[in-house]
């Protein structure tokens, strides 16, 4: 089982870091939805003991990304479609009330880190291979939103249903050109700095619901990502 093991935190404790870690890589995809993982193996690649590993796969498996099946064995959870189309809901609801509301006021600080972070992908515009890139900026953007509205607790809430919303959306980045959601993210910023709040519905209809159309290719059964479902 091979994983990316990233640099412990300072003051990260063995149960803080591994479950950082098993996650990061469950979200991005190194480890493949459906594949077998093991306590032993997970502590090895680690380098600690498999107590913490046992407590952070307990943690997985309550967020939906670990299915533990007794005398069988562990494994990465396949991506539930219920799961996207909650998540999907949920985003599309919250996030187009949060973008009027951006429309009304919003810091002028904020509305700079979003210019950076939208200046930031743009240089991603055409290029192969950054989807995992993309992905972090994406999720920052969208996080300043509502940071900058003060609904940080509800955008955490967000994340947490998100998980295999997350995980077939960056899949998609990954085979699909995700310069359509780049140019969406720049004029999201034009309707918050322009206050068009009468485009707010509009504009994450076309970013979070339509976008959805594509990725039953994905899930297929003649795709060759059947097996993740």
């Amino acid at each position: 089982m091979m994983m990316n093991i990233s640099p412990r935190l300072p003051g990260e404790n063995n149960k803080d870091y591994s479950y950082r870690v098993i996650k990061a890589n469950i979200m991005s995809l190194n480890l493949r939805p459906g594949q077998v993982i093991s306590e032993i193996d997970l502590a090895a690649a680690l380098e600690i003991s498999r107590t913490p590993v046992r407590e952070v796969l307990a943690m997985l498996k309550e967020e939906h990304l670990v299915e533990v099946y007794p005398q069988v064995g562990t494994y990465v959870s396949k991506i539930n479609l219920q799961l996207i189309e909650e998540a999907a809901f949920m985003r599309f609801t919250l996030e187009k009330e949060v973008l009027k509301l951006a429309c009304a006021s919003f810091p002028v600080e904020e509305l700079l880190e979003l210019k950076k972070n939208a200046a930031l992908q743009k240089l991603l515009l055409g290029q192969q291979g950054q989807a995992p890139e993309f992905h972090k900026l994406d999720t920052e953007f969208h996080h300043i939103i509502f940071r900058g509205n003060k609904k940080e607790n509800v955008w955490t809430s967000i994340t947490r249903l998100s998980t295999h919303y997350n995980r077939i959306r960056l899949l998609s980045e990954m085979e699909r050109s995700y310069d359509d959601t780049i140019r969406q993210h720049l004029r999201i910023v034009e309707i918050i700095e322009n206050k068009e709040m009468e485009n707010a519905e509009r504009m994450y209809q076309e970013h979070i619901l339509w976008p959805m159309k594509n990725w039953e290719a994905l899930y297929h059964r003649d795709s060759p990502y059947a097996s993740y479902f």
